[in-house]
């Protein structure tokens, strides 16, 4: 009997601590509505895969732009157009802010450190739109695309060259004229740089 109420008290006492530990990481407010993204994106948008781009960070309103274009099929994508179309379902406001709230940890490969030099020498014509250190314009919805993954970057840089990227979207227009002339090596060659930008 005396151990059964050593048990019991034990139980108790331990019991009533649970509900004082600190909360984990899955704990965050929003993250329930982001937790199909992490699959891919990472925890809290941090990819890990150099095909995937980084959502931490994110400004409100880019996000907002981009999942809208993949549910209505602007930007195709036959993987992000179903998870864009839940995202709006479970709240696009609510996500975009969850991402956006998020402290943003650029991926860490190997540069290619002449890649990256020669990256430097080409981006020039980029700051225009995307500022002098790859930060964009939330206002203008211009993306961030510093430390972003580098063969993320390319794949992109690579769709808008080939206008398979966001057809019809006069805002990159422009970009899109002008990455005719860019050969596929200076593509990965500013995608190496940009990556490696903080």
């Amino acid at each position: 009997m005396r151990l059964l109420l050593v048990v019991l008290v034990s139980g108790l006492v331990l019991g009533g601590t649970v509900g004082v530990g600190v909360a984990g990481p899955l704990d965050t407010p929003g993250y329930a509505k982001t937790v199909t993204c992490s699959a891919c994106h990472g925890y809290s948008g941090n990819s890990r895969v150099e095909a995937v781009p980084i959502l931490a960070g994110m400004a409100p309103e880019y996000f907002k732009k981009a999942i809208e274009d993949y549910a209505t099929g602007k930007r195709l994508s036959p993987e992000m157009e179903p998870f864009a179309k839940q995202v709006k379902l479970l709240g696009v406001d609510e996500v975009a802010a969850f991402f956006a709230a998020q402290r943003r940890e650029p991926a860490s490969p190997r540069p290619d450190r002449a890649g990256v030099e020669r990256g430097r020498a080409a981006a020039p014509q980029c700051a225009a739109c995307h500022g002098p250190e790859g930060q964009g314009d939330a206002a203008k919805l211009v993306p961030r695309i510093a430390g972003q993954p580098a063969v993320y970057l390319r794949n992109q840089l690579v769709l808008f060259k080939a206008d398979k990227r966001s057809p019809g979207d006069e805002a990159v227009t422009k970009m899109k004229a002008a990455l005719k002339a860019v050969s596929d090596e200076t593509l990965a060659d500013l995608a190496a740089y940009y990556a490696s930008l903080k």
